[in-house]
């Protein structure tokens, strides 16, 4: 069900898990909402960057989508931008997990029913989407895409087709869908934002400081922000929440939910200056730095952090070892994801098309290196020669989670098992293989502890193989290569 990288650019994949997608919706009636919308996504970029669209409502209920693979930046501009009129948008950036990377499965979907159009814009990754197809064949309603996404949209579509009013129609869908779920939902009288009951992707609501009665929606508060509209509240998990003319309303599809957000979400895929638990991220991510230097200290001459989700750690690893902080490696922001093969000698050279290092900061260095999550190892030990080659004495990383050693099922592209360098080789091991002096990780019950929330609301599965959503058995054997032999 998740799709894979081609093995030509498997030198290229990232060497890091993959957000699933980012959601943003926009009840503003008078406001140029589809300009709204893409400056929300332009915010939100770093979730998805494989496709972008976004679709609006006019006054008359009537439609229009634009949707295309690429960059925000890329799918749309002043004139697209100026063909999409209306009263609410729902946008949505897309890196696929379910469905593979087609421009037929970019999103929002849309459903015609006998109430009008319904777009939907997803971030999660079902775990059922088999048995609901199986389910949407029964009814004789065909889905024209490999995306779970179409296959929400599609059910709520049904449920609606058969007599229910939109309120009805939503809650009967989601209690049949499994899984991680935050959805954005446009339709002819409202738009709806809802999550599984488990929360276990973020969505937030915000109010415009324009006029506090027009409401938005978004996978982080950094959505908000851009286009001025200050943070109300998250969605809960289980809650349906409802914006229109008559204000924001709220109603519970699914009793006794229990919270599980991928810390994840914490450690590495949200943009740091988003808001969680009250707090920034980089505060948290600053936090579990300092955990780290408790845990795992080691005596050196400069601390660095690899950009740019290791550098809050790297900063708080720095003030409580007392070790100077240092940038050590220039990122160039203006590289994303290439198709383009570089040459042998690039390859065997390093990763310097993404980051290069400073060899007079470097030169003659005990160093300590903080990065956010070790998957492969090929990025690290690429990484690890490139700061030698510098002229780095020492070299020791530190990482600000605790090792991956299972893959996940809602909503982020990790690689199988046997491909998670964690799980088939001790710290000892991977230090060998990626040529560090030495190595350590975060543990456990310090990254949680560090959110200073209940540690029981998070899912930490990627980390401990407990997944809090049931896997159906053919999922995980596409996943759990390690477990499957063991059997």
């Amino acid at each position: 069900m998740m799709s894979n990288p081609s093995p030509l650019h498997d030198d290229l994949h990232p060497d890091k898990p993959e957000e699933a997608c980012g959601v943003f919706g926009l009840y503003a009636p008078d406001e140029d909402v589809a300009k709204l919308t893409y400056f929300g996504l332009y915010a939100l970029q770093h979730r998805g960057q494989e496709s972008a669209g976004i679709a609006t409502f006019d006054h008359q209920g009537q439609v229009r989508c634009h949707k295309e693979m690429g960059l925000v930046s890329r799918v749309f501009n002043e004139d697209i931008l100026s063909q999409l009129p209306g009263m609410m948008a729902v946008g949505h950036n897309r890196y696929s997990t379910t469905g593979s990377s087609h421009v037929q499965n970019a999103q929002p979907a849309l459903v015609d029913t006998r109430l009008g159009t319904l777009t939907l814009a997803h971030n999660g990754n079902l775990v059922n989407t088999r048995e609901l197809r199986d389910e949407l064949e029964r009814r004789n309603c065909n889905c024209v895409t490999t995306s779970d996404s179409e296959a929400i949209a599609i059910l709520i579509g049904s449920e609606v087709d058969a007599g229910k009013d939109w309120h009805q129609g939503i809650q009967t869908a989601l209690r049949q869908c499994e899984g991680a779920f935050s959805l954005v939902i446009g339709t002819p009288i409202g738009i709806f934002a809802t999550r599984d009951p488990h929360g276990v992707r973020p969505l937030v609501i915000g109010s415009l400081d324009t006029n506090p009665n027009y409401y938005v929606f978004a996978s982080e508060t950094c959505g908000l922000d851009i286009i001025g509209a200050s943070y109300l509240r998250n969605v809960n998990p289980g809650e349906l929440v409802f914006a229109n003319a008559d204000g924001l309303s709220s109603e519970r599809w699914i009793e006794n939910p229990t919270p599980k957000l991928c810390v994840f979400e914490m450690i590495y895929f949200a943009r740091p200056d988003s808001m969680m638990n009250e707090e920034s991220l980089y505060s948290y991510r600053m936090r579990i730095g300092n955990v780290l230097a408790t845990e795992s200290p080691v005596d050196a001459d400069l601390v660095i952090g690899v950009p740019d989700s290791g550098i809050p750690a790297a900063i708080g690893y720095s003030r409580t070892s007392k070790i100077s902080y240092a940038e050590g490696l220039i990122k160039n922001r203006y590289v994303g994801r290439t198709f383009i093969q570089p040459t042998q000698h690039m390859r065997e050279s390093g990763i310097r098309m993404k980051l290069n290092p400073l060899k007079d900061v470097l030169e003659g260095q005990r160093l300590i290196i903080v990065d956010d999550s070790i998957v492969r190892g090929t990025t690290s030990r690429k990484l690890v020669k490139a700061l030698r080659d510098a002229g780095a004495k020492e070299v020791h990383m530190r990482v600000s989670s605790p090792p991956v050693t299972h893959p996940c099922f809602y909503g982020i592209d990790t690689d199988d098992q046997k491909q998670l360098i964690a799980a088939t080789k001790s710290v000892d091991e991977i230090a060998a293989q990626i040529g560090v002096d030495s190595l350590a990780y975060l543990s456990w019950e310090g990254m949680l502890t560090a959110t200073q929330q209940d540690p029981s609301q998070f899912c930490s599965a990627c980390f401990t193989g407990d997944y809090p959503i049931p896997v159906p058995a053919q999922l995980r054997h596409s996943k759990l290569m390690l477990e499957e032999l063991e059997v």
